[in-house]
C-alpha cells in the first residue's frame, strides 16, 4: 500500500509534529509527512522540519482580507504538494466549516483531555479544579463545532493529589507523543470508519 501523504499544521514549536514525523520514518509506517506548514513564518516548528527534510511552508493568515482567502490559499499548497491526510499539531486557527468538510474523515486533531471533557484551553489547570481522578488527550476528527468529532484514540494518565497544572500537563504531552502516531497509522491504514459519532477500528487479519 501507497504511503499517504500527510501534512502537519503548526503554529508553534511542533513537540507532536516531531513525534509524528519520527514515527513516520519507519518504513512500515503508512503515513509519509510530505509537509509542514503554519500560519506563521516565526513558528519554531518550522526549523525542525527543514531539519528533519520535510517541505516546509507558510500561509500567513494576517495577509488575507478573510478567513476564506486564508483558508482558500492554504488549499492551494496542499494540493501542490498532493496531500491526502491533514494532522492538526498545535495550529491556533479555527477553521472554517467549507475547509473541514472538505477534509472530513481525512483531518485529525490532537486535544489535551478526555474530549468531551474541557473543551477549549486551560485544560490541565481545569482538571485539577475539577478534581477528575483521570486526564489524558484525545486524538479524533475534525467537525467545525471546535474540540469535536469522532474519536479515533485515547490515552488516559492518573491526576496526582500534588499535581500542578505544568507536572500534569508534561504528563500529558508524554503520552501525546505516543497517541498521535498511533492514530495517524490507524486512519493511514485505511483501518478507521466512521459511524455517526463514532468510529470502528478494522482488526488486522493474521496469517
Amino acid at each position: 500500500m501507497a504511503r499517504r501523504r500527510t501534512a502537519i499544521l503548526i503554529s508553534g514549536r511542533g513537540s507532536n509534529m516531531s513525534a509524528l514525523i519520527g514515527a513516520a520514518r519507519a518504513p512500515d509506517f503508512p503515513a509519509e509527512i510530505a509537509l509542514a506548514l503554519s500560519n506563521r513564518s516565526d513558528a519554531g516548528g518550522l526549523a525542525l522540519a527543514r531539519q528533519a527534510g520535510v517541505a516546509t511552508a507558510v500561509v500567513d493568515h494576517k495577509i488575507y482580507a478573510g478567513r476564506d482567502e486564508f483558508e482558500g490559499s492554504m488549499q492551494a499548497m496542499l494540493d501542490i504538494h498532493r496531500i491526502e491526510l491533514i494532522c492538526l499539531a498545535g495550529f491556533m486557527r479555527v477553521l472554517g466549516a467549507p475547509f473541514v468538510a472538505r477534509w472530513r474523515d481525512r483531518m485529525l486533531n490532537i486535544h489535551p483531555s478526555l474530549l468531551p471533557s474541557f473543551r477549549g484551553l486551560d485544560t490541565h489547570a481545569r482538571a485539577i479544579e475539577a478534581g477528575v481522578k483521570i486526564h489524558g488527550c484525545t486524538v479524533h476528527f475534525v467537525e467545525p463545532e471546535l474540540d469535536s468529532g469522532p474519536i479515533i484514540a485515547q490515552a488516559a494518565v492518573e491526576v496526582r493529589d500534588d499535581d500542578t497544572p505544568e507536572t500534569l500537563g508534561a504528563r500529558v504531552l508524554t503520552q501525546e507523543h505516543a497517541l498521535y502516531p498511533a492514530a495517524l497509522a490507524l486512519v493511514a491504514a485505511g483501518r478507521v470508519q466512521t459511524d455517526g459519532a463514532r468510529t470502528r477500528i478494522a482488526t488486522v487479519r493474521q496469517g
